[in-house]
């Protein structure tokens, strides 16, 4: 048998055994892109005790933020490929790599797209005290006076969202990066005048009185706050930006592993408890596939590199 041949030979029955052993042999590790209280986080600890639960093992969240998540990808690019160790993290996994001059992995070549996790609008709000009420009494602010929008960070699509916006309504307001899980806070405190995030960060906010909400960036209003119009309702086209969350295995995982972790964070997500959740947040959802999360990827990584050649975003 030539060398080639028996190398790939070695490495079915390796994945075999590491497939008929898992999970059994250690804790389970999920990799969290973002900081505590981020939308990252809530999906992550949504899924960890059910996903324990089923999988008779214990389920522990780490929560590795900076550089965008990129350090949480590099540090699951380098894991062992036997299903002990996970990356959880958001569209910015579609985004870096064109956003940042060296990502520091590339998104088909060191990972396996495991399972979709849910979506959710971006959002924009202002502080109570800024005197707009719909998108196009907000522009016309902005052309009078100096604005600033806190953002869940460059490149996010949180960022790239408001910049379209920008770029549309040729306007400027000047961008401030936060932490996801404290963009929002920037325009309740007044730090900024406006804050572009994701849904659930910013529901309890607008539902408390703290923000209004002044525009949903998808094709459609969001159930969790029915009454906030989208950004296509009120004069503008073409956006349906949607900041997602995704869970990762390293190359090489074995595609056994990769099914039975698909098919347990399926049935945790749509748990009736975890459905209504997840909804009371803003997050939507539906089954996917591993194949169905791939091809989906591969859209978002061309579509959101074209936005950061657009918009000239640069985090380096």
């Amino acid at each position: 048998m030539r060398a080639g041949g028996l190398g790939v030979l070695l490495g079915f029955f390796a994945g075999l055994c590491i497939a008929q052993e898992w999970p059994k042999q250690k804790p389970i590790q999920l990799i969290v892109g973002f900081a505590p209280g981020s939308s990252t986080d809530i999906v992550a600890r949504l899924v960890q005790p059910k996903l324990a639960e089923a999988l008779g093992q214990a389920v522990v969240v780490e929560n590795r933020p900076g550089a965008g998540s990129n350090i949480a990808s590099q540090q699951v690019k380098r894991a062992a490929p036997d299903g002990y160790t996970l990356l959880i993290t958001s569209v910015a996994f579609a985004v870096n790599p064109s956003l940042y001059a060296n990502a520091g992995y590339e998104p088909f070549a060191d990972f396996v797209p495991v399972a979709l996790g849910p979506s959710t609008p971006n959002i924009i709000t202002v502080n109570p005290a800024v005197p707009a009420n719909n998108l196009r009494e907000l522009i016309e602010l902005a052309k009078k006076q100096p604005l600033s929008y806190a953002s869940s960070g460059i490149g996010t699509t949180t960022h790239l969202s408001m910049e379209r916006i920008k770029t549309a309504a040729k306007v400027d307001i000047t961008h401030v990066p936060y932490q996801p899980a404290q963009a929002v806070g920037a325009a309740v405190a007044g730090h900024t005048q406006i804050s572009s995030t994701s849904m659930p960060p910013a529901v309890q906010q607008v539902k408390g009185g703290r923000v209004r909400a002044i525009a949903v960036t998808s094709a459609q209003r969001s159930a969790a706050l029915p009454e906030v119009p989208t950004v296509n309702e009120q004069g503008f086209s073409g956006f349906d930006d949607l900041t997602w969350f995704g869970f990762f295995a390293p190359a090489g995982t074995p595609p056994a592993v990769v099914a039975r972790l698909n098919a347990e964070i399926n049935r945790a997500l749509e748990a009736p408890d975890t459905k209504e959740r997840l909804a009371q947040q803003g997050f939507d959802w539906k089954r996917n596939t591993s194949a169905e999360f791939a091809a989906f990827l591969r859209d978002e990584v061309t579509k959101w590199a074209r936005a950061v050649k657009e918009s000239g975003a640069k985090a380096d």
